[in-house]
């Protein structure tokens, strides 16, 4: 897949979600909720920063450190560096559910039903 396509990839699941808005960061394609940051693409579009809770991390950064990883910038960050190139998309899916649920006011996660 080319890094063009990981953008689509990754905008189509974003905006999946309720109220996700599609913007910038650093000059970057971003997604949004309610202008809580959700996830953005890297300058190299291969790579996605992702919001995630640090025991998630800690977990996929053990688990998976072929998809999974961070520098030493993101450390103090609840963000995790994903390679597109290697996560399946409904795994990306439910952590960009994740990360939006963490985002969501109440009255609005109380209205969500995903698919199952």
């Amino acid at each position: 897949m080319q890094s063009g396509n990981y953008l689509d990839m990754v905008r189509k699941l974003a905006l999946a979600l309720p109220s996700v808005e599609e913007g910038t960061s650093y000059g970057t394609p971003a997604f949004h909720l309610r202008g809580k940051y959700l996830a953005r693409l890297l300058e190299n579009g291969d790579t996605l920063v992702l919001r995630m809770d640090y025991d998630m991390r800690d977990l996929m950064l053990q688990c998976e450190p072929d998809v999974y990883y961070i520098t030493d910038h993101y450390r103090d960050y609840p963000l995790v560096l994903v390679r597109l190139a290697a996560i399946d998309p409904t795994e990306l899916y439910e952590h960009l559910q994740r990360a939006w649920l963490a985002c969501a006011p109440k009255k609005l996660r109380d209205s969500y039903h995903p698919h199952v």
